[in-house]
């Protein structure tokens, strides 16, 4: 995922988290907040020390920001999205996280469906 298209300013996570809505799922928490200010969609990708060590929480965040990476042009413009890894992820390769996430962010309506030329 390019740098520019990461949410990473403090601020803005800290903003996603106390006012953003989330979907829960057994791989991941989806947090999203509507923020017409934004025009590009940042998405961000945290892993704490639940998930496991250091080795197990980069490993999350990749499979994360990879999937995250191949869905950001279906992402709604004006949303910021923060997505919380869980150990469960772990036991899980990236198309099926992709697969997953996808559907978790129809369910946020945050997922728009963009033709394929």
């Amino acid at each position: 995922m390019e740098r520019k298209n990461r949410l990473n300013h403090t601020l803005d996570i800290q903003r996603v988290r106390r006012h953003g809505k989330s979907i829960a799922h057994p791989f991941f928490v989806l947090i999203y907040y509507r923020d017409k200010s934004v025009d590009y969609a940042p998405v961000g990708v945290i892993a704490s020390k639940a998930v496991g060590g250091a080795v197990e929480r980069n490993r999350a965040k990749r499979v994360l920001r990879s999937a995250a990476d191949e869905l950001h042009e279906n992402i709604q413009p004006d949303c910021m999205v923060l997505l919380l890894a869980r150990q469960e992820l772990l036991d899980h390769d990236t198309p099926e996280i992709t697969g997953l996430l996808a559907s978790q962010l129809k369910k946020a309506g945050i997922f728009r469906e963009i033709a394929q030329e």
